[in-house]
């Protein structure tokens, strides 16, 4: 198979799959999901994907109709029948099904799963990107269903020729990117927003994180601003698909790019760790 795609026990194709009307995702975008890729057919920081996915049903008080083990177990037996081991595994959960009313059903959760072919993103080239500012809600650590402003400012990035957009709120403080986390490099110092609310704290970031402690750069969870950004002597985005990223051009602007030495540390870190995972 090219593509799969999983509902509640029954699977095919992607393109060969439905979902009924009356699944809460149709009605409220009432769910979560988590995503991470495939290597050779071992899902890269699986376990750590399966966590997050867990905390953000459980902000939203959704029973997810499997326990984690068996949800591995799931994911491992599906990823057998794809082509190519090379993929990006996604994974969400809805509140039920149920005739539209906005109190919760009495019915189970339903469970997706898809994979397709992707490849990771070593972060060799630069990326370019734009500022917007952040029109979300304030539950941005919950990696709800509901992404209609990361999808707005997605197109937006796309429309100007850019892979990214860092958003901001009022203020100017930067939480993150539509689809990303980012941080910035200060004099050999990583700067990187606090995991509170308004940003969703990402297994990539956390990976980040444990790179700077391992060579012994300093790391700030502090917020920072969008003067701060242009200034900076990196910044870096990270996501499960591209672990360690730097841009080099943000609003047509140039920015970064004067600290090669420290961000290849971090890069060629976070690489082997994701081509080693589970190794």
């Amino acid at each position: 198979m090219q593509t799969l795609g999983y509902y509640n026990g029954k699977f095919g194709e992607i393109e060969d799959m439905s979902v009924p009307m009356t699944d809460r995702a149709c009605w409220f975008g009432d769910g979560v999901y988590d995503a991470g890729l495939s290597r050779d057919y071992h899902m890269v920081f699986l376990d750590e994907h399966i966590d997050r996915f867990f905390h953000s049903a459980e902000l939203l008080e959704i029973q997810i109709p499997v326990s984690k083990k068996d949800l591995h177990d799931l994911l491992y037996d599906l990823i057998r029948h794809l082509d190519t081991g090379n993929l990006m595994f996604y994974m969400q959960v809805t509140r039920g099904s149920d005739i539209r009313r906005h109190v919760f059903p009495d019915s189970p959760a339903n469970l997706w799963i898809t994979f397709k072919p992707m490849e990771m993103i070593d972060g060799t080239v630069p990326e370019q990107m734009i500022t917007l500012e952040d029109t979300r809600f304030f539950h941005c650590n919950i990696k709800t269903l509901n992404l209609i402003p990361s999808v707005i400012a997605s197109q937006r990035a796309r429309e100007a020729g850019c892979s990214e957009a860092v958003l901001y709120r009022p203020g100017g403080r930067v939480t993150e990117g539509a689809h990303s986390n980012i941080h910035i490099l200060r004099s050999g110092e990583l700067w990187t927003a606090p995991a509170d609310n308004l940003i969703l704290p990402g297994i990539a970031r956390a990976h980040l994180l444990r790179a700077c402690k391992a060579l012994n750069i300093p790391v700030h969870e502090e917020p920072f601003t969008l003067e701060d950004l242009f200034s900076a002597d990196e910044v870096i985005m990270t996501i499960s698909s591209h672990p360690c990223c730097h841009a080099d051009f943000i609003d047509g602007k140039p920015v970064g790019m004067k600290d090669e030495k420290t961000f290849e540390q971090l890069r060629t870190y976070l690489i082997h760790e994701f081509l080693t995972d589970g190794r």
